[in-house]
């Protein structure tokens, strides 16, 4: 069995979207490796975005 085209497609372009790295160079990636980066920029953009709203007032506060 192999590793879903789809999925791949997503990592590959999550990658280079983030990172500009190019295609031969996530391509030459392990699997593990693409995830684990992945996961990483995930967790950055997460903690930036839950950063951002809690400095975001309301047009409540004062």
């Amino acid at each position: 069995m192999s590793y879903p085209l789809d999925h791949l497609h997503e990592e590959v372009a999550f990658l280079a979207y983030y990172f500009h790295w190019d295609h031969e160079t996530i391509m030459n990636m392990e699997h593990r490796d693409r995830q684990r980066w992945c996961e990483e920029i995930s967790k950055i953009n997460r903690n930036l975005n839950s950063n951002s709203t809690l400095n975001e007032k309301s047009i409540l506060d004062m």
